[in-house]
């Protein structure tokens, strides 16, 4: 009898899900980009070189990986149809339906938006919607969307009352290998900030914390995915080993880690905006996060393991994740190549027109340190359509030399690469000093008090967040403490009082307030020009047929040691 009783146990157990009998378990693979930016060749515009970048490389690494795992999900974060100058061009063409300079445009004509174009033939799964989509307008926004044959995704982008436009999905369902997976789109909040209010109009961006929240609920309500993995437009507000908070981050820009940490059901956040890599991080809470190199340098992997419950549903027991790079070993995908052939044509004969000379060679190499003649033409150009009073400029490529003789577009789109809005807002003296002293933070102060040794560049503060100013003159005394830096500033060769009143020009992305600029960030707009800053660059060079020899040396950081010192460091 208890031989009988103990083979029935026996018998009962095998019958039993997931008892004496392995679990049945599976491996799905999601891979994503972001930050594209409209760069499709491996090429660099800016200096006519190959590049290791691009997502014609980018599309030899998916169809590898897709080989490999046929079941793959393809995502892509967002800021994807601008940047470039293929893109920019396509975009100039489609607002006035001609090229610049009166260039004819390639035949066949354009097809549409390229990257949706490369995308579609990758065969991409989902967008997310990132600010730098809305930088053409509403109409290219949509006209874009519409080519794409994949959702743009965006759980906290709602349509206002009455507004005439089409609303984002908030996530995509899909079944991968019998795997049902939810891709949850968040997009950064700060757009209004960023954007003409006629570029989003009829759109609110809400925080996005909660939207991913409401959205969890709703996909446990009506779907239960097995995974579901957060692609967001925004990137991490703290360093990820030390928890240290960046500081001068705009409220809701950068909520990767909040959504990570605060939604309950997610997997994995996938994010990009920041233009960093994050190859693989375990938070405390099991959430993987990922996020790829911009410019299509590399491509994320992020692997989940899961098994199947007694119920029948799948279970995350494991994932991982990691970067694959770009490399000079990666082969152009053919087909992206073809696709985009006559953008690509278009773009190299609009960039090889000349449009002025350099009476002298001028290099890029240490405009961050001493005053600059390339730094002085993009002022010129902003007080020139302006007429403030005072101008603020970053150098964005330092890496940029313009030989003299002929000047070509190329080298103006090398000194400025951003499709920026050139705003004018009214200010103050005292909001000048703020501004310069937020922009010296590029700087440390010297270890010793002759500024002989390094460093005495902050690497916490990126460069193209330093600004420069035109219209007034001053000292960056390295010596001293943050905040206390700028001396003897001047206007119109008189001490600057701090109530005085100043029109001043800036990009859009500076009147934000955007990198610790805050102080712009509540001044009133006296006007916005409906150009990019590198176009005015090109229409008032071709007028004024050469860019400046010197500088006017109108600011300079002391003690004279301290910029030796900062010679021999690599802040390019």
């Amino acid at each position: 009898m208890v031989r009988f009783r103990y083979l029935v146990l026996l018998l009962a157990a095998a019958l039993l899900p997931g008892r004496l009998h392995p679990a049945e378990s599976t491996t799905l693979t999601v891979l994503a980009t972001t930050d594209l930016h409209g760069f499709i060749q491996p090429y660099d515009y800016f200096t006519r070189q190959p590049a290791e970048r691009g997502l014609a490389k980018i599309a030899t690494l998916i169809r590898r990986e897709r080989a490999a795992n046929p079941d793959a999900l393809l995502v892509d974060c967002g800021d994807t149809i601008q940047g470039s100058p293929l893109a920019s061009l396509y975009y100039s063409y489609f607002r006035a339906g001609r090229l610049p300079l009166g260039l004819a445009p390639p035949k066949p004509p354009f097809a549409g938006d390229p990257m949706m174009l490369a995308m579609n033939a990758l065969g991409y799964d989902a967008m997310v919607l990132g600010n730098h989509e809305f930088n053409f307008g509403l109409r290219a926004l949509q006209m874009a969307r519409n080519q794409a044959n994949f959702p743009w995704l965006s759980a906290n982008t709602s349509v206002e009352p009455g507004a005439a436009v089409t609303p984002f999905e908030p996530y995509l369902v899909k079944n991968a290998g019998g795997i049902k997976v939810a891709i949850l789109g968040v997009t950064t909040t700060a757009i209004p900030l960023w954007e003409k209010q006629e570029h989003y109009a009829g759109y609110r961006f809400n925080d996005g914390v909660m939207a991913a929240r409401e959205a969890m609920a709703r996909l446990k309500r009506d779907h239960r995915p097995d995974l579901v993995i957060a692609a967001v437009h925004g990137g991490l507000d703290r360093d990820l080993k030390t928890g240290e908070r960046r500081p001068q981050s705009i409220a809701g820009e950068n909520m990767a880690y909040q959504i990570a940490t605060e939604v309950e059901g997610i997997h994995a956040v996938v994010f990009g905006h920041s233009h960093q890599e994050v190859a693989g991080h375990k938070l405390p809470n099991g959430v993987l996060l990922c996020q790829p190199r911009q410019w299509g340098m590399s491509l994320g992997r992020m692997d989940f393991r899961l098994e199947r419950g007694p119920e029948g549903g799948w279970k995350v027991t494991s994932s991982s994740s990691r970067l694959i790079p770009v490399n000079a070993g990666i082969a152009a995908d053919q087909q992206i190549l073809s696709l985009t052939a006559g953008y690509h044509q278009a773009t190299e004969r609009y960039l090889d027109t000349p449009v002025a000379e350099a009476r002298a060679s001028l290099d890029g190499g240490f405009a961050r340190i001493e005053d600059s003649p390339l730094v002085d033409a993009i002022h010129a150009v902003q007080l020139h359509y302006t007429g403030a009073d005072v101008s603020f400029t970053a150098l964005f490529n330092p890496r940029v030399k313009v030989p003299q003789g002929p000047v070509t577009a190329r080298a103006l789109a090398a000194l400025y690469i951003y499709d920026n809005e050139l705003y004018v807002i009214q200010g103050t003296g005292a909001m000048v000093r703020r501004a310069l002293e937020n922009a010296a933070r590029y700087f440390l102060t010297c270890p010793q008090p002759d500024c002989a040794v390094g460093p005495l560049v902050n690497s916490k503060v990126m460069g193209f967040n330093y600004d420069m100013a035109q219209g007034v003159s001053y000292e960056l005394d390295l010596r001293q403490p943050e905040g206390q830096r700028v001396r003897d500033l001047r206007w119109k060769g008189k001490p600057l009082a701090d109530d005085q009143p100043l029109s001043i020009a800036l990009n859009n992305y500076r009147a934000a307030g955007s990198a610790g600029y805050e102080m712009f960030r509540e001044a009133p707009v006296l006007s916005r020009s409906t150009q990019t800053v590198r176009d005015l660059m090109v229409e008032y060079y071709i007028e004024r047929k050469a860019l400046p020899e010197r500088a006017d040396n109108n600011w300079r950081i002391v003690p004279e040691q301290a910029v030796e010192t900062l010679r021999k460091e690599n802040f390019r």
